[in-house]
Order: structure tokens, then C-alpha cells, then sequence
């Protein structure tokens, strides 16, 4: 499933994320299991406000190489095309 990560345009980060989740910009979103509740609650509440679907990801470095940066992500985002 995080492959298409690698295929789309995403935003990585919850900062990007998050605007792009509240512009109506994202089809999906990953959280990783070991980000923390408090980090990721605003915009795991506005995904399921806009029924955006919320997928998970083993752990925020697996995201991170997944996106292709060096370090870990608690979030990231596939955009609508």
C-alpha cells in the first residue's frame, strides 16, 4: 500500500498535510503507528470530518524512506491529481 506513495504527488510532513488536507487537495492519508496521538490528532479529527480515508504505515521512518527523505514522518498525504 505505500507504494503509491512512491507513484502519486504527495505532500510529506503534517504541516504540508494538513493544508492540504484542509484545501481539499488529498485523496488519502498515512499516519504511522508510532507517531504520537497528540501530533497527529488535528488531522486524523479533519480527515474523518471530510471523509478522507486514513491509512496507516508501519513506522515513521518506513514513511520517511517511503517518500524518499532521510529521516522519519509521522505524515503523509497522496494529492488528487
Amino acid at each position: 500500500m505505500l507504494e503509491e506513495l512512491k507513484q502519486h504527488r504527495k505532500t510529506v510532513g503534517l504541516k504540508q498535510s494538513l493544508r492540504a488536507v484542509e484545501a481539499d487537495k488529498v485523496l488519502a492519508v498515512y499516519i504511522a503507528d508510532d507517531a504520537e496521538e497528540r501530533v497527529v490528532k488535528k488531522i486524523v479529527e479533519l480527515c474523518k470530518a471530510k471523509n478522507i480515508e486514513i491509512r496507516k504505515a508501519e513506522s515513521m521512518k518506513v514513511l520517511g524512506r517511503t517518500c524518499g527523505i532521510d529521516v522519519g514522518t509521522a505524515v503523509a498525504a497522496i494529492l488528487k491529481e
